[in-house]
Order: C-alpha cells, then sequence, then structure tokens
C-alpha cells in the first residue's frame, strides 16, 4: 500500500461545495502501485469508483471535483494555449515573410489541433446542459421540501426545532446548486469567448474580402444606380389656383329634337277646338 492509500482511506468525501457524499473506504492501483480509482461508500446509493484525479486531499476531507469542470478546464488551457501559438506564427511571418514555406506545415498543425478540440468541446456542452439539468430539478425538489415544511409547521405537525434545520438544511443545498450553476454559466460563457477568438483568427482574408466587397458596392454601384434611377420629389406638389369655368369644359353636341308627326299636329287642333265649345 503506497503513502497516497494511508492518506486518503477512511476520510469523508465532500463535494467542492461542501456537501458530504461518503467516506473513502478503498483504493484500487495500477502495476506501478499508482491509484486509478477510488471506492467511496455512498450510503444508500452503494459504493462508488470514482477517479483519482476527481479527488483532492485536503486535510481530513477529500473534495470531489466534478468530471465535468475537468474536462472543460483541459479544453479551456489547451484552446488557449494553441490560440497563443497561432498568433504568434502568424506574428513571426507577418515580420518575415520568407518564413511563410515552413511556418504553413506548423499552421495546419494548430489547425487540425482546434478542429479535434471542436469534438471535444461539443461533448463537454452537452455535459455541461445535461448537469444544468440536473440541478434544475434538484433546486425544484430542494424548494418543495421546504414548502411542504412550512405547510407542516403551519399545521402544527413538526417542531420549531425541525422546521428550522429544514430550513436551514435547504438553504444550504439551494446555495451549493447556485453556485454550481453559476459555475457552469461561467465556463459556458469562457468557451463561447475562445470560439469567437478562434473564428476572428482562423478566417481573416473572408473577413476583409466582405468588407472590401461592401466599400465597393457603397462607393461605385449605389452611385451608379442612383444616377440612373430619377430622384423623388422633396418639395410638395402645388396645383395651379385657376378658377373653374364652363368654357374650359369640352363641347357636349345637343341630342336631336323629337320630330312630330302630321297626325299629332292634326289631332292638337282637334283637341283645342273642343276645349273652345
Amino acid at each position: 500500500m503506497t503513502h497516497d492509500d494511508i492518506d486518503i482511506i477512511g476520510k469523508n468525501v465532500k463535494d467542492m461545495y461542501g456537501t458530504f457524499m461518503g467516506k473513502v473506504i478503498g483504493t484500487i492501483t495500477d502495476i506501478d502501485g499508482s491509484i486509478q480509482t477510488v471506492g467511496v461508500d455512498c450510503g444508500s446509493q452503494g459504493l462508488q469508483q470514482i477517479q483519482y484525479e476527481q479527488l483532492v486531499v485536503q486535510g481530513n476531507v477529500v473534495i470531489f471535483i466534478p468530471k465535468w469542470r475537468l474536462d472543460s478546464q483541459r479544453l479551456l488551457r489547451e484552446k488557449q494555449l494553441t490560440l497563443r501559438r497561432l498568433k504568434a506564427l502568424i506574428d513571426i511571418v507577418s515580420e518575415n515573410d520568407d518564413m511563410k514555406a515552413d511556418a504553413e506545415i506548423i499552421h495546419e498543425k494548430y489547425k487540425s489541433k482546434l478542429a479535434s478540440l471542436d469534438e471535444a468541446e461539443h461533448q463537454i456542452k452537452a455535459k455541461l446542459e445535461a448537469r444544468l439539468a440536473e440541478l434544475d430539478e434538484q433546486i425544484k425538489s430542494a424548494k418543495m421540501l421546504l414548502f411542504d415544511a412550512k405547510v407542516q409547521y403551519k399545521s402544527n405537525e413538526i417542531s420549531d426545532t425541525t422546521f428550522e434545520t429544514v430550513k436551514t438544511c435547504s438553504a444550504e443545498l439551494i446555495e451549493h446548486i447556485t453556485h454550481e450553476t453559476a459555475e457552469i454559466s461561467n465556463v459556458k460563457r469562457r468557451i463561447a469567448d475562445l470560439d469567437a477568438e478562434v473564428l476572428n483568427i482562423t478566417s481573416p482574408p473572408q473577413k476583409h474580402l466582405q468588407e472590401s466587397a461592401v466599400s465597393y458596392l457603397g462607393n461605385s454601384e449605389s452611385q451608379k444606380i442612383q444616377t440612373i434611377l430619377p430622384e423623388a420629389p422633396t418639395e410638395p406638389v402645388t396645383y395651379s389656383a385657376v378658377p373653374f369655368t364652363a368654357d374650359a369644359l369640352p363641347t357636349i353636341p345637343e341630342p336631336p329634337k323629337q320630330v312630330k308627326t302630321a297626325t299629332s299636329n292634326n289631332e292638337d287642333d282637334w283637341l283645342a277646338r273642343m276645349e273652345a265649345q
């Protein structure tokens, strides 16, 4: 049994936020004596085998570090280092064009590294989202327990001491969940910032081409189109104030007058003589 075994066995295990997890009861070692996994008695959850790299001994307590935190830290560290090297490579080539051919091989190597990190980043993002969903369910359960304790306290089912204990434990659990949620959100933000930086450093020619196209269209094409199209009036349209006259209207021909036949004239004379008598 190694010295590390003696230091870790029998100690309580807590997570990074202070929640008790269990007690170390043993280890599994490799052929060279190095610790691979640590067995932690988690009570009703049974014996859990935890990777040794996820545990840190601090005094009489062993601190458990979540896997998502280790993976995200490794990703951020490697991506930041790759970006710094790419920037340094670009600066070297800009200062000496003769080294462009030699730098091309290293440039492709770093681009390949970024591509492999993108695959790992996709998996880490999925783990972060899954962990956020778990934390959301846990905080809902904690709040429900606290609310149910209030109902039991108001109905005189539990004592003041019991209710205060529930309040204290629930508040601590909610605080731990809130801290982990904030840390995950911070990791997601740092990953997004690095993604934007990678995009900016790996695709500058396309950006310059787009800017040139916009500048060309803005200075030449738009002016050309503007000279071809008629300009819109900028002043209100005014109408003539000449008064309206009937003479201004076109002449409408009069309809033909009705021609009376001879028979109708005789009937009119006969009617007149009858009225005279």
